[in-house]
């Protein structure tokens, strides 16, 4: 896990704001989507493109959340980031200006629909009744990315919990959109995961500050089973 904690300067700040960290003292599961973000297998897997290590120490979590959460009526979305060719047509400023050629090459091959390293990774609890969809940008609500929007409001949700990787990259622009979209959102600092704990650290900073509830697993476990 993440050794990596909300800026003091911040909590100062929050709690003069708005009296503390935490934003929402309760949800409605049924109301709820879990959304774990981009847990496939070239973020995971030994070796891969865009390895993300700590990432395989937060599965356990995200699966405690996911099961909770569908225990009490909400639902599980999983997003996969995906580089086929309209990702790539619709979107040149990232593939042609972010990466190398090399490692240009080596993403649109792991991120591919089919191939092995697009495929979620083998160690989730993904159910029947989950949803899994294509992701075209980094987050999951900018116009092209993806249609989750759509998809929670033909189901009612108006609550979101985030995890997943990178955190600030995937989670976190999916979490400022949500939350600008007025879903409340729930960020999990133990289930999300990125390559430092100094990233770790700005990304939770940030979304404590103005974003998201920021809070770990066994308190977002608490206000599931409160209801």
């Amino acid at each position: 896990m993440h050794k990596a904690r909300i800026l003091n300067e911040v909590r100062e700040r929050v709690g003069r704001n708005r009296g503390g960290i935490a934003v929402f003292d309760s949800l409605s599961p049924r109301h709820t989507a879990h959304i774990v973000v981009d847990l496939q297998n070239g973020f995971m897997d030994y070796g891969q493109v865009a390895e993300v290590p700590m990432a395989r120490t937060i599965v356990p979590n995200v699966n405690r959340i996911s099961a909770a959460l569908r225990a009490a009526g909400g639902i599980v979305v999983y997003t996969q980031h995906t580089a086929d060719a309209e990702a790539i047509h619709a979107w040149p400023v990232f593939f042609e200006h972010f990466c190398g050629p090399e490692r240009r090459a080596r993403l649109v091959e792991a991120f591919t629909p089919g191939n092995a390293g697009h495929a979620l990774w083998s160690e989730l609890e993904v159910a029947q009744e989950d949803l899994v969809l294509m992701k075209r940008r980094f987050g999951a609500f900018v116009p092209g990315s993806s249609d989750l929007h759509a998809r929670l409001q033909e189901r009612g949700v108006d609550t979101l919990i985030i995890s997943g990787t990178l955190s600030q990259v995937c989670c976190e622009s999916t979490a400022r959109d949500a939350m600008m979209m007025n879903y409340k959102v729930f960020f999990i600092s133990d289930a999300c995961a990125t390559l430092s704990d100094a990233e770790q650290e700005g990304t939770l900073s940030a979304m404590a500050y103005v974003f998201c509830d920021v809070r770990d697993t066994q308190s977002l476990l608490g206000l599931i089973e409160a209801v």
